[in-house]
C-alpha cells in the first residue's frame, strides 16, 4: 500500500470513529465538508492526538460526574433531598396554579421594559390587524412570571423547603410555541431532568412548560437551571 493510501485509510477509519460521536444534524453535513476541504490526512492526525493511549483510562461524562459527586460531601438535608430527587428524574414534580395574564399586566410590563409594540398594547389595532385578533403578552413577560408560576417565591408553597436559598442560574433553552393572548390563564408544569451535587448543595435542571388554558400548544417551553444552597 502506498504511503498516500495509508494516510487516506487512517483518515477514513478515524472519520468513522469520530462520526459515532456526532449528532445526526452535524453528521448530515460532514461528507460535504470533507469532500470540499480534502482534509482526510489532517483529520486523521488530529483525531489520533485526541484518542487516549492503550493503557489510559477513558473519561466519559458519566465517569467524570461520578468522580465529582464522590468528592462532594453533602449536608444531611441536602443528601436526603438528593436521594429523593434521583427517584423523580423524568417525572413531573410541580404543577402550579392558573394565573391571569390581563391587559393591565401586559401594559405594566411594557412600561417597565419600554417595549410598547402595538401587538402588545393596542387592543383596538390588534383586533383589526393582528392575526390573533387581540393583543398578546411579551414572550419575556411569560419568562418573568416563571418564579411565580413555579411557586419559587412563595414560602408557603416552596418546592424545596429545606433549602436556605434558591439561586436562578439561567435557562438553557427557550421556545414560544404559541402566543399568550391577553386575558388568558397560564400555569407552569415542571418536569425534573437532572440533579447534580455541588459544593453548596444541589443543582437542578427542569423542563418547564407554560400551559395556556384551553389551548393545546404551550405558551413557552424552557429548560431552567437552579441551585439549592443549604
Amino acid at each position: 500500500m502506498k504511503v498516500a493510501d495509508l494516510f487516506k485509510h487512517r483518515g477514513e477509519k478515524s472519520q468513522s470513529e469520530f462520526m459515532q460521536w456526532m449528532s445526526p444534524a452535524v453528521r448530515e453535513y460532514w461528507d460535504d465538508f470533507m469532500q470540499k476541504t480534502q482534509n482526510h490526512q489532517l483529520f486523521a492526525r488530529f483525531w489520533d492526538m485526541q484518542r487516549p493511549a492503550v493503557n489510559d483510562e477513558v473519561q466519559t461524562p458519566e465517569t467524570i460526574n461520578s468522580d465529582q459527586q464522590k468528592a462532594i460531601e453533602l449536608k444531611p438535608e441536602a443528601q436526603k433531598l438528593y436521594d429523593q430527587l434521583k427517584e423523580q428524574i423524568g417525572q413531573v414534580i410541580h404543577t402550579g396554579d392558573w394565573l391571569d395574564i390581563s391587559q393591565q399586566r401586559i401594559d405594566q410590563f411594557a412600561e417597565v421594559t419600554e417595549d410598547m409594540q402595538w401587538i402588545h398594547t393596542d387592543p383596538e389595532r390588534a383586533e383589526i390587524e393582528s392575526p390573533f385578533k387581540t393583543t398578546v403578552a411579551h414572550g419575556f413577560l411569560t419568562l418573568a412570571m416563571l418564579p411565580k408560576l413555579t411557586d419559587s417565591v412563595d414560602p408557603k408553597h416552596s418546592l424545596f423547603p429545606t433549602a436556605k436559598m434558591v439561586v436562578n442560574i439561567g435557562l438553557n433553552q427557550v421556545r414560544f410555541p404559541y402566543p399568550v393572548k391577553a386575558n388568558s390563564r397560564v400555569r407552569a408544569v415542571s418536569k425534573l431532568s437532572k440533579v447534580t451535587p455541588i459544593k453548596k448543595g444541589l443543582e437542578i435542571e427542569r423542563e418547564i412548560k407554560v400551559e395556556i388554558d384551553g389551548i393545546r400548544r404551550p405558551g413557552a417551553i424552557v429548560v431552567s437551571v437552579i441551585q439549592l444552597h443549604f
